[in-house]
């Protein structure tokens, strides 16, 4: 799961147990060479759900923020679609080449590299932060909002920014790849996830479960689409109709957003997410909605001018703002300074033991007494050593694409000068490599804090003079690169374990960059043309936009026109995070899981708290499958979110085509209070 944040694989063990059966069922199988993993039905079947992926990723960045990791659902929509297809053409009569877990790995891997773009590409953060729109919510009068400081989307610079900076993050940590997989044996909990159910697909043991998962995820996503089309006739025209405004828990609590929307993504999301992560969305909801803005709200007139627009930053709306930015900042700046400190540590102790107990790779256990544990772990790292990519590659490629990129970028971006964008390039690799490693220990990506990081620096360098577009362009860079090096790595952990060549996953992380730097672009613009990003009281909401404007606005200007008492509350709040954070850390794992995640609970301080209803009703249906089939529940939440999120993210396309169409729903379902009351 990640809030704004990518990680935190949240399907737990549904594949775990038969993945491990019979090793030496799976050492008898050949592995295909490189190039044979690497298949035309499995770059049709990754462009496809990279496509899908994007539009959900897309969706999901533009509403609530929160984008749950979707490695696992890569995984097994892969296996679905090539079964799908080889079971298809085999009824006609054709002849298919056997689907092996290497090439479902592939697949996976190009899937991950195609969507996550469509979050590191900054099309719900720092791109649309930069829009004529974005620009007139915060308003012309407030001050370092500059109309000069306006880059309105399109496709052409977009498509051409992604390409540039891109490719870099897979460059940059190439020859660590022994390292933080083998040598320092980093968990990476989403990629071992991953890895285990493409291992579990493709056993005698683990068809029968497959085949089940797979039955499951077709039977939702079915639901999921049908619901979806049926919301639809009564949403009418506007954004106060339908299902998405049902006042489930009375018009006091849904004036407040306190509501069930009956949204199949929020949901799924709840069945993916740990349970304190919905937990903590509440609760922050609750602390929020419930409290802290109707508090606010009655000192109207004394701490801030009472009846000005909802989102005039000198009212309610700066409070909601700077408060969800403060808690945001505290919680990633709590859990960088976590992961250098760990990384240290761990790279210290590694290297003393390294030192005291050399560990030949490939010779040991060659006795036929090898227990079968230890064997399996020898094949893997034969294999994961054997097809390498050399150095000389990895550093040549990042100085070319870094050459070209510092020459390019500013033409895109005046604002940035080229030593900016070498300056950038020169400090990335060893930011990479600290979210790579804390992404391992983890399973949570820290790349938009690396890149709020950038931001403040480079809007803060360049000054009033265009700092607010430099320190977004900055940002988007340095997520770029931190992002994609963290997904890489955790794909190798994958391909270790799925006895995937490192060289295939590779050229398949290269294949999905370039479909995403197309695709990401693509599949946002639907979204940008068919519907009003960026309405307050729209559906597409784009919660972070106004957030990264506001902290490059901050990083030129300082802390101007707030409202009363409102950096006092900030303040107050960032050290809150900071204090949350240190009581996880130090408290006894019985207490510890039950304090709330800061990052988390941010969330809702500004766009509401409806989707923390859905999601929390997400997690209780989880808890209580858990409580009556706790094996159903392992081997089939997955399955179940997977297909809850994928058919209402497929929905979206005929959606939007309608509303390009200027095609309304026929209906608006709509409450208001009965004349009695």
């Amino acid at each position: 799961m990640g809030t704004e944040e990518r990680g935190r694989v949240g399907i737990a063990e549904p594949l775990l147990r038969s993945s491990s059966s019979s090793s030496s069922e799976v050492e008898e199988e050949k592995v295909p060479a490189w190039s044979e993993q690497i298949t035309a039905r499995g770059l049709v079947v990754s462009a496809l759900l990279g496509t899908l992926f994007c539009i959900i990723t897309h969706k999901l960045n533009l509403t609530v923020g929160v984008i749950p990791s979707l490695n696992v659902a890569a995984g097994l929509l892969g296996f679905f679609f090539v079964k799908s297809w080889t079971g298809f053409l085999s009824k006609l009569g054709f002849w298919t080449a056997p689907f092996t877990p290497q090439e479902n790995t592939v697949i996976q891997t190009c899937v991950v590299a195609c969507y996550g773009l469509a979050f590191s590409g900054g099309f719900g953060s720092y791109i649309i932060a930069m829009d004529q729109r974005t620009y007139d919510l915060i308003g012309a009068g407030y001050p370092g909002n500059r109309a000069e400081d306006v880059k309105n989307p399109s496709l052409g610079w977009m498509i051409g920014f992604m390409f540039l900076v891109g490719f870099l993050g897979l460059f940059s940590l190439v020859p660590l790849r022994k390292v933080m997989v083998i040598d320092y044996k980093l968990t990476y909990p989403s990629g071992t996830a991953t890895a285990l159910l493409i291992n579990s697909f493709h056993t005698n043991s683990g068809a029968e479960l497959a085949g089940n998962q797979v039955r499951y995820l077709g039977k939702y996503l079915s639901i999921s689409f049908i619901w979806s089309c049926f919301k639809w006739f009564f949403s009418g025209i506007g954004d106060s109709c339908g299902f998405d405004n049902f006042p489930t828990l009375g018009l006091l609590a849904f004036k407040n957003t306190f509501y069930f929307d009956f949204s199949p993504t929020y949901i799924g999301c709840g069945l993916i997410c740990p349970h304190i992560v919905n937990c903590s969305v509440l609760f922050g909801a609750i602390i929020s909605w419930g409290v802290l803005w109707p508090f606010i709200s009655a000192r109207a007139g004394d701490w801030y001018p009472a009846g000005l627009e909802s989102n005039d930053f000198k009212g309610l709306y700066g409070y909601k703002v700077f408060i969800a930015i403060s808690i945001i900042l505290g919680d990633g700046l709590y859990n960088l300074i976590k992961i250098v400190t760990i990384t240290t540590r761990e790279i210290v102790i590694v290297r003393a033991q390294s030192q005291r107990v050399p560990l030949p790779l490939t010779s040991q256990g060659r006795n036929g007494d090898e227990p079968e544990a230890l064997k399996e772990e020898r094949i893997r790292k034969e294999i994961f050593l054997k097809e390498g990519i050399p150095t000389w590659l990895a550093v040549a490629g990042y100085v070319a694409f870094g050459g070209v990129s510092t020459a390019t970028v500013p033409l895109i971006f005046p604002q940035l000068r080229w030593y900016h964008i070498l300056a950038c390039y020169v400090g990335a690799p060893a930011l990479a490599f600290c979210n790579s490693y804390g992404t391992g220990l983890t399973d949570w990506s820290l790349s938009s804090t690396y890149g709020k990081i950038g931001l403040f620096i480079f809007a803060s360098a360049v000054g009033s003079n265009g700092g607010v577009i430099a320190g977004l362009a900055a940002c988007g860079v340095m997520m770029s690169i931190v992002s994609t090096a963290a997904d890489l790595m955790q794909d190798f952990k994958t391909g270790y374990m799925t006895r995937s060549s490192p060289r295939s996953m590779f050229v398949a992380q290269l294949a999905g960059t370039a479909m995403g730097c197309v695709i990401a672009p693509l599949t946002f613009w639907m979204y940008w043309t068919a519907f009003d990003i960026g309405a307050t009281d729209g559906a597409y909401k784009a919660p972070y936009a106004v957030i990264y404007r506001e902290m490059a606005i901050l990083g030129v200007e300082g802390f101007g026109a707030l409202p009363k008492h409102c950096l006092g509350l900030c303040g107050g709040f960032f050290a809150a995070a900071l204090a949350v954070n240190l009581l996880r850390d130090v408290a006894p794992g019985r207490v510890a899981r039950y304090v709330p995640i800061p990052m988390a609970m941010a969330v809702p301080f500004y766009i509401g708290a409806y989707f923390a209803v859905d999601m929390f009703v997400g997690t209780v249906v989880l808890f209580v499958w858990e409580r009556m089939d706790r094996k159903g529940a392992e081997d089939f939440a997955g399955a179940v979110a997977s297909g809850l999120i994928c058919g209402d993210g497929i929905w979206t396309v005929p959606s939007a085509i309608l509303s390009i169409l200027k095609i309304n729903p026929p209906i608006c379902m709509s409450f208001q209070p009965s004349s009695g009351s």
